[in-house]
């Protein structure tokens, strides 16, 4: 379990590295977009962007998957 959960932070880490790395001036045009939402909105994307890797999780474990 502890490995699953160091696996997914590490895979985390490289996809966030690499977006910072490769497109900075992306992620400064994410964030001010994300700054002209209300809170409201930017709760309930944050939560459907929680219900998306849940969903992704469950079908990568169920092709096998860890």
């Amino acid at each position: 379990m502890i490995a699953n959960i160091l696996l997914a932070i590490g895979l985390v880490c490289i996809i966030e590295g690499l977006v910072y790395a490769l497109a900075p001036s992306l992620v400064e045009d994410l964030l001010e977009a994300l700054r002209n939402l209300s809170l409201e909105m930017r709760r309930t994307f944050g939560l459907l962007v929680v219900v998306l890797g849940v969903c992704i999780v469950l079908a990568a474990r169920a092709l096998g998957a860890l």
